[in-house]
């Protein structure tokens, strides 16, 4: 047996032992496919005031300039599914951010990974990566097998949907790489239909400037006028796409402990987050990701959504 393979099963072992929900593998090479989609796509401005979209752009789409020798990307994927959702007659919060904020959990799980290479395999050149850098996460994902890039351009996988983060650890070792899988979106159009805010422009085109999720977590002015009306009452984040998504009727509640809610989260109701004060913020969203949109953020998208 080769010891790519040894360490590619030791890898993938391990992985699953720290709670990821799955691991797929891919050789670190240019992604040729994703360079004019990404050119195309800041050169329409759909990424909004998101300047550091235009950063990077040959590191997105090249490993190798991110880490020195790279030749493999190792992608996790990590479930968020909740058990329990927010009271419905409620403002809303994305799923993701329920619980602790995902980059320093899964930064922990990733940093637990590459300590288990070098300790097993040898002392490798690597960097984790959480959402936090110039790393195209969805495409080398589906490089890797770990599912398609959906019409609503997240990644979807036929067992489990969509609800959860993606990380890699991208590395000068030689492994054995997955092979992609194929789109089962099909004739659906759910998402499309769904968004409330027209984003989904056309099948796996998202216009970012127009979702939800940027005008309420991204977008630091203020919310333009026009959008009144169209927010679903989505103040932190949005998942429409993702609920009406069929492949997530196979959704099943994650097990990591960091990511339950507070419970005041769940069950407050419009009257309780429109009177949130600065000190029951930092209690609900005690090491939150919504701390990123901070007091006045929330209390901004709040005013937007009832006025």
């Amino acid at each position: 047996m080769n010891s790519k393979f040894l360490n590619t099963t030791k890898i993938k072992t391990e992985a699953l032992r720290l709670g990821f929900l799955s691991c797929g593998i891919s050789q670190a090479d240019f992604l040729e496919t994703e360079a004019p989609r990404l050119e195309a796509w800041l050169n329409k401005s759909m990424h909004g005031q998101m300047s550091y979209m235009e950063n990077h752009f040959d590191k997105r789409l090249d490993p190798r300039l991110l880490v020195d020798g790279a030749k493999s990307v190792i992608s996790l994927l990590l479930n968020y599914y909740p058990s329990e959702i927010q009271n419905t007659d409620s403002y809303k919060i994305s799923k993701y951010a329920y619980g602790e904020d995902y980059h320093f959990v899964i930064k922990d799980k990733l940093k637990d990974l590459l300590h288990f290479i070098q300790e097993e395999i040898g002392e490798v050149n690597a960097r984790v990566f959480v959402d936090s850098a110039p790393v195209l996460d969805k495409a080398w994902a589906a490089k890797s097998g770990l599912g398609w890039v959906g019409k609503n351009s997240n990644l979807i996988t036929k067992q489990v949907g969509s609800f959860y983060f993606i990380a890699e650890i991208i590395l000068d070792l030689d492994l054995e790489y997955d092979t992609p899988t194929t789109d089962h979106c099909g004739k659906c159009t759910a998402c499309l239909d769904a968004c409330p805010t027209g984003a989904i422009i056309q099948p796996y085109v998202v216009d970012g400037s127009k979702c939800i999720s940027y005008f309420t977590i991204e977008l630091k002015d203020n919310i333009p006028m026009e959008m009144k009306n169209t927010f679903d009452d989505w103040m932190f984040g949005c998942d429409v796409c993702q609920d009406v998504c069929p492949w997530n009727r196979f959704a099943k509640p994650h097990q990591e402990a960091a990511f339950q809610p507070n419970e005041d989260l769940l069950q407050f109701s419009k009257k309780d987050w429109e009177e949130i004060t600065e000190d029951v913020f930092r209690k609900v969203f005690k090491n939150s990701a919504v701390k990123r949109a901070k007091h006045s953020g929330l209390q901004r998208n709040i005013a937007f959504l009832k006025d």
